[in-house]
C-alpha cells in the first residue's frame, strides 16, 4: 500500500473560455481527481486580476482544490494542466504532516449586539484669545 498525502492545487482559467467554458473544466479537474484520489474542497475564488499579462490576458478564473492522494497522481494531474486549453497556470502543493484542511463551513448567523453607547464627556470650549491691536501706520 502506498503512503497518501494531502494536496493542494490552485489553477487559473482563461476567461476566453466563457462562465460555461470554466465550468466545464472545473468539473473535469473535480471528476479526474475523484478518480484518482479524495477530493476534501473546492473553492471558487472567482474572476481575479492578473499580477501581469498572461497570454495577452488581464483577468483570470481561480480555483483551489484540497485532496488526498498517492505521491504518482499529482505529476500526472501537472500533466494534463499543462496540455489543458484554458488552463493558463497552476501550482500543486503537498501540505506538511498534521496540516489540517480548512473545510468551509456555514455557522449561524448570531444576532449582532450593540455595544452599549459611550457617553461622550462635555466639550470644554478653549478661551478666546484676544488680539492685541494693530499699531497704526506711520504717516
Amino acid at each position: 500500500m502506498a503512503l497518501k498525502a494531502n494536496y493542494e492545487t490552485v489553477m487559473v482559467f482563461s476567461m476566453k473560455q466563457g462562465e460555461d467554458g470554466i465550468q466545464a473544466l472545473i468539473e473535469k479537474f473535480k471528476a479526474l481527481i475523484e478518480k484518482h484520489a479524495t477530493l476534501q474542497s473546492v473553492d471558487e475564488w472567482g474572476k481575479r486580476k492578473l499580477a501581469y499579462l498572461i497570454n495577452k490576458e488581464s483577468e483570470g478564473y481561480y480555483v483551489l482544490m484540497n485532496f488526498e492522494s498517492e505521491a504518482e497522481f499529482p505529476a500526472e494531474l501537472d500533466r494534463i494542466y499543462k496540455i489543458t486549453d484554458g488552463v493558463i497556470r497552476s501550482l500543486i502543493i503537498r501540505k506538511p504532516e498534521g496540516m489540517e484542511i480548512p473545510v468551509a463551513k456555514e455557522e449561524p448567523k448570531a444576532e449582532v449586539e450593540e455595544a452599549p453607547a459611550v457617553e461622550e464627556a462635555p466639550v470644554e470650549e478653549a478661551p478666546a484669545v484676544e488680539e492685541a491691536p494693530a499699531e497704526e501706520a506711520a504717516e
